[in-house]
């Protein structure tokens, strides 16, 4: 867009900016989703073991590995990107793990794996706080969640496009190549991110940003005074002693095992459903002589997987759109952000029935945990959110991290779980009862987080005086 036209409108510059950190955002999952796409090529090759119940748990050790280094990393990567700068603590992190990521084809079996996987968490880290400080600093409240939504689908992108080439590759290249070329992704993106990111006071003097976009980012009452502190640093120690860090902290530590669950199980899930229902089926019909694709209720697992993170994306892309048309109509942001989140906190309860209605088709199962990971992408855009609604700019960062910390450490907690789980239900020959347990988590967690949140901060009161 030209200067000319810029000074016409209010502009568009700041989308330019939700969109490079949208593709930030699509890489750094198509880095995390490789793993649970390759588990079964992964355990047929013997690097979690050769019995079948023990690489449930030596699965679930890898995947522990990643979630403790990243919430490791979520202690420091806010503070490191509030300390050193957006533009610069991205492009580092991004950098680390795009090398972490091609680092996994050195491996050859768990310790190996759980090692570059550690590192690819410590260094995954950095995403979501510099994330949410590259929205808070380009976006007025009104549109962050939506923003928030747009650069939050990426996670569903990144899940819906990995299955469609990560298993062609490893079929015709083999598996390492897989996460190489996944790596190659994320050093492409550092190129455009140098070129384009800067600062809206630096725009703003270069000439690339109209003053009327200029005063609509900053055009929150409540932040003006925040423009001259952005560059001020706030210890976790303090951060801490406000009610409104423990309501994301808690909330993070809820929900987002929810999501590293789905990322993580669901294809082992949806190929196990599917390998017991052509065992079902060819017992019963013994002289079956055609396709598996042809037996009712199958579908592909790469195909199930895509389809679910496809359904997600609505909930990344319109979960913002609710609490911007309750303010637009004159509700409180408070108040539209809590309703919509519980509204939103509803959806999953689908996925109760999930393991259920997978036994009669597959195709019921994919529509719920996809109803399920909609609902998990809402919420996710509307709590990431609340973070710039409670603090000034200068602490979304470390807040931020200090709640993706929770999240990982929630999540290694259900890793952990989910391993034993599922290692004692594949002995007995029963493993569809131990993905119904998880599956009773993922639907309450998000109306539990609700509660949490609703008790610590029922008007979700800005921080002030930091």
């Amino acid at each position: 867009m030209s200067a000319t036209s810029i000074s016409e409108t209010i502009g568009k510059y700041r989308w330019t900016i939700c969109a490079l950190v949208f593709f930030a955002t699509t890489v750094n999952y198509f880095d995390r989703n490789v793993l649970g796409l390759l588990k079964p090529v992964l355990s047929e090759e013997g690097i979690f073991g050769a019995d079948k119940a023990n690489q449930e748990l030596y699965y679930s050790w890898v995947v522990m590995s990643f979630q403790i280094a990243y919430a490791i990393g979520m202690t420091i990567a806010g503070r490191f990107i509030d300390w050193i700068g957006t533009k610069k603590g991205y492009a580092y992190s991004l950098l680390g793990w795009s090398f972490a990521a091609i680092g996994h084809g050195l491996a050859y079996n768990t310790f190996t794996f759980g090692i570059w996987r550690a590192a690819l968490g410590l260094t995954e880290a950095g995403n979501f706080p510099a994330a949410n400080k590259t929205i808070a600093e380009w976006f007025p409240k009104k549109e962050r969640a939506y923003a928030t939504g747009i650069y939050n689908s990426g996670t569903n992108i990144g899940a819906i496009v990995t299955p469609l080439f990560v298993p062609w590759i490893a079929m015709h290249w083999g598996w390492k190549w897989a996460f190489i070329f996944v790596g190659i992704i994320g050093l492409s993106w550092l190129f455009f991110w140098y070129r384009i990111y800067a600062s809206p006071d630096q725009k703003l003097k270069a000439g690339k940003l109209s003053q009327k976009e200029y005063d609509y980012i900053h055009s929150d009452i409540d932040e003006k005074a925040d423009v001259d502190k952005a560059t001020e640093k706030v210890s976790w120690a303090k951060l801490l002693t406000y009610r409104q860090t423990w309501s994301f902290f808690l909330g993070k530590f809820l929900t987002d095992p929810v999501w590293w669950f789905y990322l993580f199980w669901l294809p082992a899930f949806l190929s196990g459903e599917n390998a017991r229902k052509i065992e079902q089926f060819k017992a019963l019909n013994p002289n079956f002589s055609g396709d598996n694709s042809d037996i009712p209720g199958i579908i592909t697992w790469t195909l199930a997987v895509a389809v679910v993170y496809t359904i997600s994306t609505i909930g990344s892309v319109y979960g913002g759109w609710l609490p911007k048309k309750f303010i637009n109509g004159g509700m409180a942001t408070y108040k539209a952000r809590k309703l919509s989140m519980f509204i939103y906190a509803l959806f999953p309860l689908t996925v109760l029935f999930a393991s259920w209605l997978g036994k009669y088709n597959t195709w019921y199962a994919v529509l719920v945990i996809g109803l399920a990971c909609a609902a998990h992408q809402a919420w996710s855009a509307n709590i990431f959110t609340t973070v710039s609604d409670m603090f000034p700019k200068k602490a979304v960062a470390s807040v931020t991290g200090i709640g993706g910390m929770a999240g990982a450490v929630g999540g290694i907690l259900v890793a952990q779980s989910a391993g034993l789980l599922l290692k004692h239900y594949t002995a007995l020959g029963r493993i569809e009862a131990g993905y119904s347990m998880l599956f009773v988590y993922c639907g309450l967690a998000y109306v539990g987080a609700w509660v949490v949140m609703h008790f610590l901060v029922p008007r979700m009161k800005r921080v002030e005086n930091l």
